[in-house]
């Protein structure tokens, strides 16, 4: 039986932040699901959730063991998950057993030097959706190392197309977000457009949404590329979700920022990720 918004999620119960997007969308935070009534749901299904994490150089140093370990323990517990592991070279992946349901797969994401890590991690990461993923997972994130898990992101976060709300920019007012606005770039989002500002370092759905996304972005790099202009992964992203609107949005609890002090609306921060230049 089909699963109903009304079901498991109820806007009512935070009146202090936006629930619902204008195009009907939740916005999922502490407060506003019943995880039980998913649980139930989503137990039934026999579910898999893949959880692909980009691991570069230093980052992975500093960052995967973490990472992992705090994944391991909070993220889509009681279900099966694959973690996808893209590392630039496969000494740095993690010492670690996976735990009862869970399995990793470690994968060496070549690079020509030239291009920033996003790209490579991406085009690599199509590669491994068309070649077996979409057959082994039934939903998919991507995200980047540099965050420890704190409390359970899980089944709640479900969904076809899964943006993540910017834990700096949430509060901030939209003329001010960075969107790319020359007009000449793939992901010029003009003033006036826009309706909030998405995190890079998260992103999820189905896996054949992720490819539709990562397609669309790779089409914007090399349409830039031939215009003589280089926008941000972060930014082909927010146009990619001001076009082809998430199915559901993450509060910024799912991935805080450890240089911000919580404001009384995060109640319960799930995630935090660690500041770093050039993300």
């Amino acid at each position: 039986e089909e699963l109903r918004l009304s079901d498991w999620f109820n806007p009512r119960k935070r009146p202090d932040v936006v629930t619902t997007t204008g195009w009907l969308a939740p916005v999922i935070w502490e407060g506003t699901f019943d995880r039980q009534v998913l649980e139930d749901y989503y137990g039934a299904q026999n579910l898999t959730v893949g959880l692909a994490v980009l691991a570069p150089g230093r980052i992975a140093d500093q960052h995967l063991e973490l990472f992992v370990r705090s994944a391991s323990e909070h993220f889509m517990t009681g279900h099966r998950v694959v973690f996808y592991i893209l590392v630039d070279a496969v000494r740095r992946r993690p010492h670690l057993q996976p735990g009862p349901l869970q399995t990793f797969q470690v994968f060496s994401v070549g690079g020509n030097g030239r291009d920033d890590f996003h790209l490579t991690h991406m085009k690599n990461l199509a590669a491994h959706i068309e070649r077996h993923i979409q057959d082994e997972v039934d939903f998919l994130f991507s995200m980047t190392a540099n965050r420890v898990f704190h409390n359970d992101f899980g089944v709640e976060t479900l969904g076809t197309s899964v943006a993540q709300l910017h834990a700096w920019w949430y509060f901030k007012d939209t003329e001010d977000l960075p969107y790319e606005r020359r007009p000449g770039s793939a992901a010029c989002i003009p003033l006036g457009q826009g309706d909030f500002y998405y995190d890079g370092t998260v992103v999820g759905g189905t896996p054949l949404e992720m490819l539709n996304f990562i397609n669309e972005y790779l089409d914007g790099v090399i349409r830039d590329k031939e215009n003589g202009l280089n926008s941000t992964y972060e930014r082909h992203l927010n146009k990619y979700f001001v076009i082809h609107k998430p199915s559901k949005l993450l509060s910024p609890e799912y991935s805080w920022d450890m240089a911000l002090w919580p404001p009384g609306q995060v109640w319960l921060v799930k995630a935090a990720q660690c500041s770093q230049t050039g993300f």
